[in-house]
């Protein structure tokens, strides 16, 4: 039978550090069984960072799952740099990470940008992918970037509020820009305001019921400064995404299978997006989930999760 909830928590069995190109240092870490069925998780924003709750997707008598914070993010260094630091860089830091591992293929997990950093490693490199398994999905479109940063004042309109009040009244009218200058500013001060503020804002609509935990997490300092200013990098250029964005080239994955779980009331990435996805992808599943938002420690968002990882386990 399916299981219900995430597994126990537990350590790595290994961690390390692969230098890469433009002076990242990456952090990696493996769990679960060394000889297991290898899973690749991918963290969100870009720029959030993975935590300890990533590794309880996975039954760690299964699977050995790598685990790793992508340039700029969490634990590697420096934390927040931009230089050198695009959906490319990233498509091939995973690979020379699979190298390092000796890991010949493996299935895809990420959330949110994690999904579409999936999707840009899967058609970069379909030959490594066995499967997908998708939360909450970002494609990276104008639209949606124009929803994050306007359109979810329909709903959230007194988070959204908050979130361009930290901003001059004369600024507003491009706030992307006005955030970006502030969350690249070299001072503090500074940056470490506008970054509590933009991650506050993306916290606060990430559930489907008020949850001042989330909203906590996201405005811790680590977390806070490699989310904003990453985010809002990539998000002033298109998210470094191919020519025609990632639906054009569906066709590179067409046989790859996947697993797409979304949450009915996501409003951060709104389920139309996965709609979009699965209507390009044949051998995509899609589970709705009825009462969650974005969040993929929702209640019934992970219960799906943990269940579309067990279904992969019985393909084998």
């Amino acid at each position: 039978m399916p299981r219900g909830d995430l597994f126990p928590d537990i350590a790595p069995y290994e961690t390390g550090l692969l230098p890469l190109s433009g002076g990242h240092v990456m952090y990696w870490e493996q769990v679960g069984n060394p000889r297991g069925q290898p899973a690749l998780f991918l963290h969100g924003g870009p720029g959030a960072g993975a935590g300890a709750v990533h590794r309880r997707f996975f039954d760690p008598g299964h699977w050995r799952v790598v685990i790793f914070d992508q340039r700029g993010a969490g634990r590697s260094r420096p934390l927040g740099e931009l230089r050198e630091n695009t959906t490319p860089h990233l498509v091939a830091d995973i690979e020379a990470l699979r190298r390092s591992l000796g890991i010949e293929r493996w299935l895809l997990f990420g959330g949110s940008w994690g999904s579409t950093l999936a999707l840009a490693y899967a058609q970069a490199h379909p030959e490594r992918v066995t499967g997908c398994v998708l939360r909450g999905v970002f494609l990276g479109r104008q639209a949606e970037v124009e929803w994050f940063l306007t359109g979810l004042r329909r709903v959230f309109p007194d988070a959204w509020a908050a979130f361009v009040e930290h901003l001059p009244a004369e600024e507003r009218g491009d706030i992307l820009g006005a955030y970006l200058r502030r969350l690249c500013d070299p001072d503090p001060m500074v940056h470490l305001p506008a970054a509590r503020a933009w991650s506050q804002y993306e916290g606060s609509c990430s559930t489907l019921l008020p949850s001042p935990d989330t909203v906590a997490s996201f405005a811790q300092d680590r977390t806070a400064l490699g989310l904003a200013r990453i985010e809002a990098h990539y998000f002033a250029h298109d998210l470094f995404l191919p020519e025609g964005g990632l639906l054009a080239h569906m066709g590179r994955i067409a046989h790859i299978p996947a697993e797409v779980v979304q949450g009915r009331y996501d409003m951060v990435c709104p389920a139309e997006t996965a709609f979009d996805l699965v209507a390009a992808w044949p051998r995509a599943r899609l589970t709705v989930v009825p009462d969650a938002g974005h969040s993929a420690l929702e209640p019934g968002v992970r219960t799906a999760l943990v269940s579309a990882v067990e279904r992969f386990r019985r393909r084998g």
